[in-house]
């Protein structure tokens, strides 16, 4: 599972920085990629990564300003160009509907595959057998969501070592343990899988921001996150242009972090005042909060 960042500016694209758009790739655990936002060129970006747009399942889009819907047309058009075939489902909040089809529609567009489109309220908006998805609206003036991804607990694994010295032969055996069956060996004893698999794996959890000011939801989302991404449109110093433009400084995304008790924090969303050199100076104030702190360039990559 990885994080790859198509665009990390805030507003308007920058020499250095495009909008914003994130892909999460779960090609070992779905075969599938979910983008998190869709500015303007994410498609050209696209093209600079390893993300193939038949494999994107699911949209997030957190809010309707342009920097993070921009782009969804034409990737969607681009989508049916490139093969693709399966559902996908776009969620956001209420309006993205009439953006999305009426951009369609205008447009004369003919998409190849089904395209479902859900208008969310702060609430589980999504769950299966990997996990789920969880909504909550943020302070941005217009309706704007974080998102929480929480992967289902895993099976412990099989102490097959232990298997092998007790007498137990690699093989069909081996499943049926795995599964928590019993088996009768040839010297009569009976062995249950149940005493040869360890403890259950946590799933990883994300919390995904879209722009906000603080806001108590923020805790809720983040709360022991393996790993945060938020917006830092702003340095510490600039609280009070941060709290009238309805955004978060490099401070109070690194406040949430350690509060939260998260594991890891990606900033993101940066201001186009802020060149390269300005950009390293802002995830060290992070650092000074939140010493697991990393700042998102566009085409980076982070596992998780």
């Amino acid at each position: 599972m990885e994080l790859i960042f198509l665009g990390t500016g805030a507003g308007v694209p920058s020499k250095g920085r495009n909008v914003t758009s994130i892909a999460l790739t779960m090609l070992n655990e779905r075969n599938a990629i979910w983008l998190f936002d869709c500015g303007e060129a994410t498609q050209h970006q696209v093209l600079h990564s390893q993300v193939k747009l038949s494999k994107i399942e699911k949209i997030f889009i957190t809010h309707l300003h342009g920097d993070h819907i921009f782009g969804l047309p034409g990737l969607l058009s681009s989508r049916s160009f490139q093969g693709g075939e399966s559902t996908l489902t776009v969620y956001g909040p209420k309006g993205i509907q009439n953006f999305i089809e009426t951009s369609l529609k205008l447009s004369g567009t003919h998409l190849t595959y089904e395209l479902k489109i859900e208008e969310i309220e702060s609430e589980l908006i999504f769950e299966d057998s990997f996990g789920k998805v969880t909504a909550m609206e943020l302070d941005h003036g217009v309706q704007s969501f974080g998102y929480r991804i929480e992967e289902a607990d895993k099976p412990g694994a099989l102490d097959a070592e232990r298997l092998i010295r007790d007498g137990v032969s690699p093989g069909p055996s081996f499943k049926i343990l795995k599964e928590g069956g019993s088996l009768l060996l040839p010297d009569g004893r009976t062995i249950n899988g149940n005493d040869y698999i360890g403890e259950p794996q946590k799933g990883r959890v994300l919390a995904i921001f879209g722009d906000t000011r603080s806001c108590k939801n923020e805790n809720k989302l983040a709360y022991q996150a393996d790993l945060i991404v938020h917006e830092a449109t702003f340095e510490a110093e600039k609280g009070e242009m941060a709290a009238e433009y309805m955004h978060s400084t490099t401070a109070e995304a690194a406040e949430l972090a350690r509060d939260a008790e998260a594991k890891r924090l990606i900033i993101t969303h940066i201001s186009s005042r802020y060149d390269k050199e300005a950009s390293l100076r802002l995830v060290e104030e992070a650092r000074e909060i939140f010493q697991a702190t990393d700042i998102a360039n566009d085409f980076d990559v982070f596992e998780i």
